[in-house]
């Protein structure tokens, strides 16, 4: 018999395939993946073709004058600075990957704020 655990585990992954299935990043539109714990956010973006990261930002960075949490203002910060990485790095579209999270909340303030700051997707 399977456990209430194994059985929301197993619909998270089932979730996370069937919207990794339809997206791939390149070198000059990477996927941007983006994870949330209860505590923290963490994106990257991720070149597929050749399997590494390129930028990505956490709500914990040493980069932060602070550490962020899990709100929705937290995650506006960490849209622009994931942004302004990219830019820098002279990419400005980009696959949108929400994993297995509705858009709504933290992620869709995060990817609202990229858009703000000049990424296109």
């Amino acid at each position: 018999m399977i456990s209430k655990i194994e059985k929301k585990v197993e619909s998270k992954i089932r979730r996370k395939k069937r919207v990794r299935k339809k997206i791939f990043g390149f070198p000059d539109r990477p996927r941007v993946s983006i994870y949330k714990s209860n505590k923290y956010i963490y994106a990257q973006a991720i070149d597929d073709v050749r399997g590494v990261t390129i930028a990505s930002v956490s709500s914990i960075s040493r980069e932060l004058e602070k550490k962020l949490g899990d709100t929705i203002e937290d995650a506006k910060i960490l849209g622009k600075m994931m942004a302004e990485k990219l830019i820098k790095k002279g990419i400005t579209k980009i696959v949108f990957d929400r994993n297995f999270y509705k858009y709504h909340g933290v992620v869709k303030a995060f990817a609202d704020a990229m858009r703000e700051n000049g990424i296109q997707f």
